[in-house]
């Protein structure tokens, strides 16, 4: 499967780009939390890369690093429009959230993004020993 970035595949499968947006023409926001030590310690520059995947294409939505205070906050991801008068459960898209953490730690977490919703995704690390700045040392 290709890995590529939402900007390069608008470009390259444009049709197949239009009918995921045709699709999904809602929004949700995705909050990402970032922790050491049971909450105590905000993780600072956790790589983060959230995906999903559209036919064979395996799409960047974001790539960044968390803030200082282990926040990544509001991003806005594609998501199927909820109809109010609908009485079924709202349909949603899933995504993957990989978290790295200077190539020492690798987490991987899926969730669902629903039209309208914040969705909270806390990830909590255990920093290898040897690395002192991560204790903030």
């Amino acid at each position: 499967m290709n890995t590529i970035s939402v900007d390069e595949f608008k470009v390259k499968d444009r049709e197949t780009y239009e009918k995921f947006m045709d699709s999904n023409s809602g929004s949700g926001n995705l909050k990402i939390r970032a922790t050491f030590a049971s909450e105590a310690l905000p993780v600072n520059d956790l790589n983060i890369t959230v995906t999903t995947v559209i036919d064979d294409y395996k799409v960047i939505f974001f790539e960044g690093n968390t803030d200082s205070s282990g926040m990544i906050m509001n991003l806005s991801l594609p998501a199927p429009k909820i109809d109010s008068d609908n009485l079924i459960v709202p349909s949603a898209i899933k995504y993957e959230i990989t978290a790295n953490y200077f190539g020492d730690i690798n987490k991987v977490f899926d969730i669902s993004m629903y039209d309208g919703i914040c969705v909270v995704q806390n990830i909590t690390l255990v920093p290898d020993k040897k690395r002192t700045d991560a204790y903030g040392s």
